[in-house]
């Protein structure tokens, strides 16, 4: 027969074992990881902070490893959402399909791809998309500024862009090059821009590329150029972007939320969240809002899968 005192010892422990279960299981369902785009990281971010002001037993981490990285764990299940500068591609869909994961595609923002160089850089302020392909294409070998044009001077040119598994690689690459992942290799890539930020702003030759917000957060280290399609040099700013005369490069920026992972409240309420205050988000990360009925769309999107 047990005596009181070992069966009292028995129940602490199951207690505490199901007690530590129990904070386990709680602890898992509070966290809503997000991976992706650099370039939208700083929105998610803003969000992600703000939200937790309120509800600071929801962790969201933000990762950065870039477009293609996001959706690599996103289409197997291993995150709930996941940022994205470009559309999803075909065989990411694909990817999803085959893993059981259904999702639902949420604009944010709009952008503007910002071509940079050195703030020291006195020589230019506008190339056209012709130049542009030229110094990018696959195969070239430009690397001093007089073989763009011969006004410009004897110095040697390096550059700096993102890597492939990043959306605004994908898409500069489409519109400049002609086909999605052409571009020369000699060049230091990064998914992290603000890597790319560094290497610019301390190369007095340097030429780069990334999303409009992260030129905004450092106008006073580089110089932003104009781009000139054909209809004129434009340079990108909340009004170009959003009228669409900075063209070819501005674009739409993306959520994708797994639609199983919105059935669990904290998901569902950080997505909320988001798209009511995307415009204050959007505006705050340096970005280009959308018209409010875009977020109310997709306010309504998500309200039906819940």
């Amino acid at each position: 027969m047990y005596n009181k005192n070992f069966i009292a010892l028995l129940l602490v422990i199951f207690f505490l074992y199901f007690s530590l279960i129990s904070c386990s299981a709680n602890s898992e369902s509070s966290t809503v990881e997000i991976d992706g785009s650099s370039t939208v990281f700083p929105i998610s971010m803003a969000a992600a902070e703000i939200f937790r002001e309120t509800h600071p037993e929801v962790q969201i981490p933000v990762g950065i490893s870039g477009t293609g990285g996001g959706f690599k764990r996103f289409t197997v299940g291993e995150i709930p959402i996941s940022d994205a500068s470009r559309p999803i591609k075909d065989q990411e869909v694909k990817d999803a399909t085959e893993n059981g994961i259904d999702f639902i595609e949420l604009t944010v923002a709009f952008d503007g791809l910002s071509v940079v160089v050195n703030n020291s850089n006195d020589w230019v302020d506008c190339l056209t998309v012709e130049e542009l392909h030229k110094v990018w294409d696959q195969g070239s070998n430009i690397n001093n500024w007089n073989q763009i044009r011969s006004s410009f001077p004897d110095i040697h040119m390096n550059l700096y862009g993102p890597g492939t598994d990043s959306g605004t690689f994908d898409y500069f690459t489409e519109e400049i090059n002609g086909q999605e992942g052409r571009t020369r290799s000699d060049y230091t890539p990064s998914e992290d821009d603000n890597v790319l930020v560094l290497g610019v702003s301390g190369d007095k030759g340097a030429m780069g590329y990334f999303g409009y917000s992260y030129y905004v957060e450092n106008t006073k280290r580089l110089k932003l150029l104009g781009i000139d399609d054909g209809n004129g040099c434009v340079t990108p700013s909340e009004a170009s972007i959003n009228d669409g005369t900075y063209s070819p490069l501005s674009r739409p920026l993306f959520i994708y939320v797994n639609t199983s992972e919105i059935l669990r409240k904290e998901v569902y309420e950080f997505v909320k969240f988001y798209l009511e205050n995307g415009q204050m988000l959007a505006e705050e990360g340096g970005f280009v809002a959308l018209p409010q009925s875009m977020y109310d769309d997709g306010l309504s999107a998500i309200a039906n899968i819940k």
